[in-house]
């Protein structure tokens, strides 16, 4: 992964899909193994997982150590400037903004990543001289090249940004529409139930959206049979599922082996 550069944000523009893991476990150690093992992206997620601003800069550190072009995506568990400014300065050119409903929900998740400057007049973030995005101050370049290399992903999660999702995928700055397919079915109505018709019919209503805007589309898949599936239905940014999920699943799958 190279410092300075987001090669991430160009790559969502093309056609190639892009696999990536959630990281739930807290494990610096975790990610730089996973980062060995050739996803195109790894997210560290702070809402659904203990993560902290700590633990977001050692994963960020351990990601690197790899030196393959594995890149750090973070999900931020609320759009509050205050937590979007750490994790930015901490490195992370990647953020991604659960539970967008809206349009303005998703204009102001861009303006939370972006210096205010010339092509970002409205931006929100903070500066601050001597943090690990700059290399300590030693990359004088920096404030003049962050907005460029940021990529935000929003999330839609629910029936009211399903309603708005041609206006969120139209909006300036947002690089991806993600699908959280758990809370979308719950937020229609089929909790627990991904796999229900009219669930997944909205699934591929957010990737025609995102084609339409020319964006990319992701999505969380539980397995790879699903990752082909949604890779089939037009999405390009996909989540093979989470490291906790695959340790169990192999470890159970390992246990009843040797009893049988």
């Amino acid at each position: 992964m190279s410092t300075f550069t987001n090669p991430l944000k160009a790559r969502l523009k093309e056609a190639e899909p892009l696999y990536g893991l959630w990281l739930s476990l807290r494990s610096a150690e975790v990610a730089e193994a996973l980062a060995h093992a050739g996803f195109d992206w790894l997210c560290i997620d702070m809402e659904h997982a203990p993560n902290d601003s700590a633990d977001v800069t050692a994963q960020l550190r351990a990601i690197a150590a790899s030196r393959l072009p594995t890149e750090p995506v973070v999900r931020v568990p609320a759009c509050e400037s205050w937590l979007v400014k750490r994790v930015l300065d901490a490195g992370a050119r990647t953020l991604m903004f659960p539970n967008i409903e809206s349009a303005e929900a998703a204009a102001h998740a861009v303006r939370l990543t972006r210096f205010p400057d010339t092509g970002h007049a409205d931006g929100l973030r903070g500066v601050a001289s001597a943090v690990r995005a700059s290399a300590y101050g030693a990359r004088r370049d920096y404030l003049q090249t962050a907005n460029a290399q940021i990529a935000t992903i929003v999330q839609i999660e629910s029936g009211e940004a399903l309603d708005e999702v041609d206006r969120i995928a139209a909006t300036s700055g947002v690089d991806c529409l993600f699908v959280g397919p758990s809370d979308l079915a719950a937020s229609l109505g089929h909790l627990g139930d991904t796999k229900h018709p009219e669930v997944q019919d909205a699934v591929r209503r957010v990737a025609a959206a995102a084609e339409r805007a020319g964006v990319a589309s992701g999505i969380f898949a539980l397995d790879a049979a699903s990752a082909r599936q949604y890779r089939a239905d037009g999405f390009r940014f996909i989540a093979l599922a989470a490291d906790v999920g695959w340790l169990v699943r192999a470890v159970r799958a390992a246990l009843q082996e040797a009893r049988t």
